[in-house]
């Protein structure tokens, strides 16, 4: 299986601003490990460069979580020191600095960031992975998925999916592939439905149903991590259907190597960052040409 060509750095020529520059909207109080899980997984698959968008007064405590090749943006907040709707305009203005967004990882479901957080889907001209709160912002509001014709990566775990869809669970699990490809029509987004062999749904009918991975992942920031892999491999200009495939295939592989190291009962989220570069090389070792 090959790799897609900007993670085989095979130009000696290259530099930083060729493999994209990823955004991460992600963090609240009493949630900053998410966007630092999320921005350092996208620096270890491969995005040139990742800046974390933060409600400005956790700057500082952020910047004690993140890896120092990191970058922040303070961005306005509330008093309850969440992203504020004022956040907006200041992104707006710099859209054109990042070549893929993440949103979503720690935002919280406060009603001011939720309404931020559709304004972003409805008008960011980048493609996207949408995840977590920003599923929840989404459950109600799916009409703003069709306004810019952008690649959109939504990626619910079953209950996530159960409010998009209303659906229970169980039937979400029973016919996981034919939800999954539905959903992805219907509002022409791409869907990663996670779990075991997580799905990957196209809005064009194509789908797959990934076989890397193991129940050790069930951990806190596992999604976080599998957030900043899909952003990354966005930024690098990778298609979005291909992005998600990869993000899912080098999870779980990165996953399936921490866990042997670590045990399953034992691996936690950054184990499975730690891994992304063997999982990498793996697929890179069947590359060559």
């Amino acid at each position: 299986m090959r790799l897609p060509a900007p993670l085989l750095r095979r130009d000696p020529h290259a530099h930083k601003n060729i493999f994209g520059h990823a955004l991460i909207l992600a963090g609240s109080r009493a949630m900053l490990g998410a966007p630092a899980l999320c921005a350092l997984a996208a620096m270890r698959t491969g995005a040139g460069l990742t800046t974390v968008g933060i409600p400005a007064p956790l700057n500082a405590a952020l910047h004690k979580k993140l890896s120092p090749e990191i970058m922040t943006l303070p961005l306005p907040a509330t008093a309850q020191q969440r992203l504020s709707p004022r956040a907006f305009s200041a992104l707006k203005k710099i859209w054109n600095k990042f070549q893929a967004i993440a949103i979503g990882p720690g935002l919280t479901q406060h009603a001011d960031t939720q309404r931020l957080i559709l304004k972003i889907i409805e008008s960011a001209p980048h493609p996207m992975v949408i995840d977590a709160d920003a599923l929840n912002a989404l459950a109600h509001n799916k009409s703003v998925l069709s306004s810019f014709p952008n690649d959109k990566i939504l990626t619910p775990h079953p209950k996530e999916m159960q409010r998009l869809t209303s659906l229970p669970v169980k039937t979400i699990q029973q016919k996981r592939l034919q939800i999954a490809k539905d959903f992805a029509r219907q509002y022409n987004v791409c869907i990663v439905l996670k779990g075991h062999q997580t799905v990957v749904a196209a809005p064009d009918g194509k789908t797959s149903i990934n076989q890397t991975g193991n129940s050790g992942m069930a951990t806190a920031g596992s999604g976080d991590v599998l957030t900043g892999m899909i952003t990354a491999l966005l930024a690098q200009g990778i298609p979005g259907f291909e992005a998600a495939c990869w993000g899912v295939r080098l999870h779980g592989l990165a996953g399936d190597l921490a866990a042997k190291a670590k045990t399953r009962a034992g691996m936690i989220a950054t184990d499975i960052i730690d891994n992304i570069p063997k999982a990498i090389m793996n697929f890179k070792q069947g590359s060559r040409s």
